[in-house]
């Protein structure tokens, strides 16, 4: 049970691809969606944004998990996203193409000026939307950011839950729902979708 994975075809299925590779890659296909996840590793994406990533792959966008601990993505390969070493990936020189939503682990934001910079210069300019899981928010946030949700179609919560047992998590049932902090929602319903909407 694998999602068709939307990396470079060059690379050995669920291994962590080089910065340089990947933007190359990202660079022939300059029209395709892309979602990047950043998280400090791979239970942590599943768990928070494990639905989304797997939806938005099946919808043909590229998804893309920048980790801070690479030790084992075989869950992330499960949901059809390619990872990358997060530092790897901040300390390149060359930041020339960029996701149009990513979701973030907000204790990174709080522990990584770089990261902090990032999420706080997409919600300025507004090129990208922004989601956050968790309650704990960093304070400058406050104010900026509406919940917003994704409801997981039947394949994303049984892709979520083999995702999760191969991460040596617990059987527990995936929930329907995955709930996010965001900032405006800018590509709701361009790509025949509205995948993030506002809880009722």
């Amino acid at each position: 049970m694998v999602a068709h994975n939307s990396g470079p075809r060059d690379c050995v299925p669920g291994e962590v691809y080089s910065v340089a590779g990947w933007r190359a890659h990202s660079r022939k296909h300059l029209l395709r969606y892309r979602l990047a996840v950043v998280a400090s590793d791979a239970v942590e994406a599943v768990r928070h944004v494990g639905g989304w990533m797997y939806d938005r792959t099946m919808a043909g966008w590229e998804v893309t998990a920048l980790l801070a601990d690479t030790t084992d993505v075989r869950p992330l390969r499960i949901l059809g996203a390619a990872v990358l070493d997060l530092e790897d990936s901040l300390a390149s020189p060359v930041h020339d193409i960029w996701p149009h939503a990513v979701a973030v682990a907000p204790e990174l934001i709080a522990n990584d000026l770089r990261v902090r910079r990032g999420v706080l210069e997409s919600l300025e300019q507004r090129r990208t939307e922004v989601a956050l899981w968790g309650a704990d928010l960093p304070a400058e946030l406050d104010g900026r950011l509406d919940l917003a949700q994704h409801r997981l179609s039947v394949a994303a919560r049984a892709f979520k839950s083999a995702a999760l047992a191969a991460a040596g998590e617990p059987a527990a049932e995936v929930g329907g729902v995955e709930v996010f902090h965001c900032g405006e929602l800018l590509l709701t319903g361009l790509w025949g979708g509205a995948d993030l909407t506002t809880p009722a």
